[in-house]
C-alpha cells in the first residue's frame, strides 16, 4: 500500500501530514517539518517532541491543537479515535498535521496513520523525523557505531518485557548479535530487559548508559553496566522518556 504522497506547493487544503518532531529540543524538527506546522489548520499532538515548545515553531493561536498523547501506564487515546480525527479534519477541508515525538515510523504508529488515510482517501504526506534511538545518545557523545568497535546497532521498543506473549524481540539472538542496542519505551521492563539479555549470554560487565529527557534542559546522563542497569534506574529514580544504550560504544 502506498501513500499519496504531494508537495506541500501543490497540495489542495484537505490533507494530512505525518510530522517527526526530533527527539525533544523544538529545535531539532526538520525544517520542512516546521513549514508544515505553521501551514496547517489543525495540529494532532503528542506527548513527545516539541509540543510545549510549539509556540517557537509556530503562530498557535491561529490552529486548533488536540491532544491525542499515549502517556506510558497512564491517559491514553485510542489510535482508532486518532485516525478517526485525522480523516474527519482533513474531510472539512483543514491542513491537519500529526506531530509526532521521534520519527513517524520508528515505534511511532505513523505507518498505522498513513493506512488509516489511505483507506479514506485522504492525501497523506509524511515528513521524517530525528528518532530518539539514535539522536539522544548521539548528543550525549554515545555514538551507536564506531569504527573498530561495532558495525552494527538494533532498535528496540521495551514497552514488552521479555518473554510477554505479544513480544517479538528475541532477546537471545540481540545478546549474542554483537550490536550496540538500543532501548525506547523500555523503562518499566529495564530490570527484564536486563536480566534477558546476561541470560542470552551477554556479558554483565558490558558497558551501558542510560539517558533521560535527552535533548532537552532537563536531560541527565547515566553511565553504567549491564549487570547494574537496573540498580542506576532505581537509584537515580529514571522515568519516561528515557533512552538507555547497551554495548561497548557506551564505554567510550
Amino acid at each position: 500500500m502506498t501513500a499519496q504522497l504531494t508537495s506541500q506547493s501543490e497540495a489542495p487544503a484537505g490533507r494530512v501530514v505525518l510530522v517527526g518532531g526530533g527527539p525533544g529540543a523544538w529545535d531539532l524538527i526538520t525544517v520542512r517539518g516546521m513549514h508544515a506546522l505553521q501551514a496547517a489548520d489543525v495540529i494532532l499532538t503528542d506527548h513527545l517532541g516539541p509540543t510545549d515548545e510549539l509556540d517557537k515553531l509556530c503562530e498557535v493561536a491561529s490552529k486548533e491543537i488536540v491532544d491525542v498523547a499515549k502517556l506510558p501506564y497512564g491517559k491514553q487515546v485510542a489510535q482508532e479515535k486518532t485516525n478517526e480525527l485525522l480523516v474527519q479534519h482533513a474531510r472539512e477541508g483543514k491542513r491537519v498535521v500529526r506531530l509526532k515525538g521521534g520519527d513517524p515510523f520508528v515505534f511511532g504508529r505513523g505507518f498505522e496513520e498513513v493506512q488509516a488515510c489511505v483507506a479514506a482517501g485522504v492525501p497523506c504526506e509524511v515528513i521524517p523525523g530525528v528518532t530518539s534511538a539514535v539522536g539522544v545518545p548521539e548528543l550525549a557523545g554515545i555514538p551507536v557505531t564506531q569504527r573498530g568497535v561495532v558495525h552494527a546497532f538494533t532498535v528496540v521498543s521495551g514497552h514488552l518485557p521479555p518473554g510477554h506473549p505479544k513480544s517479538l524481540v528475541n532477546w537471545r539472538a540481540l545478546a549474542a548479535s554483537g550490536a550496540t542496542i538500543s532501548v525506547i519505551m523500555g523503562v518499566k521492563n529495564a530490570r527484564a530487559i536486563a536480566t534477558a539479555l546476561m541470560d542470552g549470554g551477554l556479558a554483565g560487565d558490558t558497558p551501558a548508559a542510560v539517558i533521560q529527557e535527552g535533548s532537552t534542559q532537563r536531560e541527565r546522563v547515566f553511565r553504567c553496566r549491564l549487570e547494574t542497569l537496573a540498580e542506576t534506574f532505581d537509584a537515580e529514580g529514571i522515568a519516561s522518556p528515557a533512552v538507555y544504550v547497551i554495548g561497548e560504544v557506551a564505554g567510550l
